[in-house]
């Protein structure tokens, strides 16, 4: 099985692969068993804010933690209290503490005077049992392959409609990248020598949320669907 990794740069990845699509979707899946730490819990003592606990708690629970691994029934404590000031006071996911990876992600907004206290707790879990725990997007589709013949070549227009995916070269108009094309032949029936066609190859891309690196998003997701499928393999034998 070939892979060529297109773009990688911080919380992002792209690579093109020849793998099956019936494996790539299952390892797409196995993202959701992964371990991630994220606010579980939350114990709020005081809140005069505008928004219902509830909603403070389902915020909480959005923010992003450095990833560590938990002993089961093993907790993190993080305990926010806060006024009000004069000018308004934005509350920021910094304030919980050093386990957080955007320290600028509004929480709430407090009005002079109001107050808000509570104590929430991090436990680590699996995407399959919620939301919470998902390190991030991966999704795939077919790679496309982009022809440009002598006549294409005069259809500068794309460049300038589409300047992720087409380039001009002198007066010529060339590939840019192939990967950033949502296009496919019905878009350029407008724009004659020009040919989108869609191969075997998947194009992988992977977004990560902050708790792990996007690769190890795949490296962990592959690991966790190996290891399902040797319970499997147990219990069959």
């Amino acid at each position: 099985m070939a892979m060529k990794i297109i773009t990688e740069e911080t919380g992002k990845m792209k690579f093109v692969t020849d793998m099956n699509i019936s494996l790539a979707n299952a390892i797409r899946r196995s993202v959701n068993e992964i371990s991630i730490l994220a606010i579980s819990e939350a114990d709020i003592y005081k809140n005069d804010s505008a928004l219902y606990d509830e909603v403070i708690a389902h915020r909480l629970g959005l923010i992003p933690l450095k990833n560590q691994k938990l002993k089961e029934g093993q907790s993190i404590e993080m305990k926010l209290k806060t006024k009000g000031k004069k000018e308004g006071t934005e509350v920021l996911s910094g304030e919980l503490g050093s386990e957080v990876i955007y320290e600028d992600m509004p929480i709430v907004l407090l009005e002079e005077g109001q107050e808000i206290e509570l104590v929430a707790r991090a436990t680590t879990g699996k995407g399959k049992d919620h939301a919470r725990f998902v390190p991030g997007l991966v999704f795939y589709g077919q790679m496309p392959a982009i022809t440009i013949s002598k006549e294409g070549e005069g259809q500068k227009e794309l460049a300038k409609l589409y300047p992720k995916v087409f380039k001009l070269e002198g007066d010529k108009l060339k590939v840019n990248d192939a990967s950033e094309c949502e296009l496919d032949q019905e878009d350029m029936k407008n724009f004659p020598g020009v040919e989108i066609k869609f191969g075997d190859e998947l194009l992988f891309s992977i977004e990560s949320w902050g708790q792990i690196e996007a690769k190890d998003i795949f490296i962990e997701a592959a690991k966790a669907l190996k290891a399902n499928l040797s319970e499997v393999s147990k219990v069959l034998k």
